[in-house]
């Protein structure tokens, strides 16, 4: 199988990243410490003792030029500059590596002293490689409460940048795309041109239809100096936090994002591994803070061109492996990635699923199970009736609201306003599912009214949960949005309901039982 190969230019020290990797490899640069080896596409990690180091490889890639000491020392300056950003702790300095009179080389620190610097260095905190989230996914040790915290500290992040209508756009990600075609073009070998012509029309036509959309966010704030490499193995689980690191230096047009185009990095990633749930889950916690139900639009566009990264990404690693078996994996994966930016762009159509049942009947959890498997990836938007009163009422999700803010008056603007949300999401060609009581004839209406408007399937589901069962699930929550108490519980067991036309489904059993009966009447 034919490899892409890098492209390097000639360093003005011919020779001299070898014999700089040949003396960070050396235990005794590291006062007999033992030296471990980190490779990539664009540098290689040599770990010793609590340090790691980051030597840039001397290659030229499309997107990327180390090719010179000059650039990779700028490279490691904006690397230090902007990872800190995320990670203070984590990023301790630069250093280089010089030549001195002897001929020997040392560390020559961030001003080279003691000779002309051979190559420079970004010195980092060594931390555990099994911290690595790309680890503790891969050995099951993904859990909703380190997800939940990687959503807020992506969403933070987000947040914090300040915009930049200077970058991204329409233009922008044409050039994305088209560049990762361009290169998959150039290895025919490797990646069918039969599937890369359909990527790029596929492709071509997203761009079309969201070039307006693109701009409007451009111009309206969302546009932002971004991670640019967001998956799994550039965030570590440090000090018991998910922590955002190793942010693209070399191109700022790739980091300068629209910061949906930058989550779905982390969605795609997540969904590559099986991981949907979880990626539904950070997906959902950031639409919490931040609405932005504008960008679900882009979603199938930017999974795409964010696989299709990872497919030029493996196959120039394919490039620099030494061994064969190594290679071909590789390859394999650059492969993968291909048909997966491929599905990303044939996306289910959106449907609409509404969740009711009495307060502690299980609503969230069965909205949360349901919702990975619905629609478009990475899944369904839950929108929540509870979570919303809060929103509109001004405090924190898990701070109790005052009575007034249950009036029949606040209650029709819950419920108008989650079919309002609805609707943006459904038009956005993604699937919702909908989590509230429910327990009024006109709500349920109201409910199916906008699926037929939008012309989407409806599925109503109403979960029968004998009182008691209800009761010991409300005194069990623990940091939930839900206000309701035992005597809320025991109020609403006399509720008149109506005629029911929903699906109605024993949810007093276990859970998962729950979740198998109605998927099995969903599909």
């Amino acid at each position: 199988m034919q490899h892409v190969a890098p492209d390097p230019k000639q360093d003005p020290a011919p020779g001299a990243t070898p014999m700089v990797a040949a003396f960070l490899a050396d235990p005794a640069s590291h006062g007999g410490a033992a030296v471990e080896r980190v490779e990539t596409h664009a540098a290689v990690v040599f770990l010793a003792g609590e340090r790691a180091y980051k030597l840039k490889r001397a290659v030229r890639y499309p997107y990327l030029d180390y090719s010179t000491v000059e650039r990779r020392h700028a490279a490691c300056v904006e690397e230090l500059r902007l990872n800190r950003r995320t990670a203070p702790s984590l990023y301790l300095g630069l250093d280089s590596v010089v030549r001195r009179a002897d001929g020997t080389l040392a560390f020559g620190g961030e001003d080279a002293a003691g000779g002309a610097a051979l190559d420079w260095l970004v010195v980092m905190r060594r931390f555990p490689q099994d911290a690595l989230l790309d680890r503790v996914a891969e050995r099951g040790g993904l859990d909703e409460a380190l997800v939940r915290d990687l959503a807020d500290a992506v969403t933070a992040f987000h947040q914090a940048a300040a915009p930049r209508p200077d970058g991204g756009g329409a233009m922008a990600m044409r050039e994305v795309v088209e560049g990762n075609i361009a290169e998959m073009r150039a290895n025919p070998s490797l990646f069918p041109p039969e599937r890369v012509e359909r990527l790029a029309g596929a492709s071509s036509a997203a761009l079309e239809r969201m070039a307006p959309l693109l701009e409007e966010r451009r111009r309206g704030g969302f546009v932002r100096h971004c991670h640019g490499d967001l998956h799994l193995r550039n965030i570590v689980n440090l000090d018991g936090r998910p922590v955002l690191f190793d942010g693209i230096e070399f191109d700022e047009r790739l980091a300068v994002i629209d910061v949906a185009y930058d989550l779905a990095f982390l969605l795609m990633d997540l969904e590559r591994r099986g991981l949907r749930p979880f990626g539904n889950a950070v997906l959902n916690r950031g639409l919490d803070v931040t609405e932005d139900y504008g960008a679900l639009a882009l979603l199938p566009l930017f999974l795409s061109a964010r696989a299709a990264i990872r497919a030029k990404v493996a196959a120039s690693t394919a490039a620099l492996r030494p061994d064969e078996n190594a290679a071909r994996t590789s390859e394999r994966e650059a492969t993968a990635y291909l048909d997966h930016a491929l599905a990303m762009l044939e996306p289910p159509p959106p449907r609409l699923v509404a969740i009711g049942g009495l307060s502690g009947s299980g609503k969230t959890r069965l909205a949360r199970a349901l919702a990975p498997s619905l629609g478009a990836s990475p899944g369904a938007v839950v929108l929540r009736s509870d979570a919303l009163r809060k929103r509109l009422g001004g405090v924190a999700e898990t701070e109790r609201l005052p009575a007034e803010a249950y009036t029949p008056a606040m209650t029709e603007r819950v419920y108008a306003g989650l079919l309002e949300r609805a609707g943006i999401v459904l038009t956005a060609g993604h699937a919702v599912v909908l989590d509230a009581v429910h327990a009024r004839p006109d709500e349920r209406a109201a409910v199916a009214r906008l699926a037929a408007e939008a012309g989407v399937r409806f599925d109503g589901i109403w979960l029968d949960t004998p009182l008691d069962t209800r009761i010991a699930r409300i005194a069990a929550r623990r940091g939930d949005a839900s206000d309701a108490t035992a005597e809320v519980a025991e109020r609403q067991d006399v509720y008149d309901l109506g005629p029911l036309e929903w699906l109605r489904t024993n949810a007093g059993r276990d859970a998962g039982e729950t979740l198998a009966a109605v998927l099995e009447r969903l599909v």
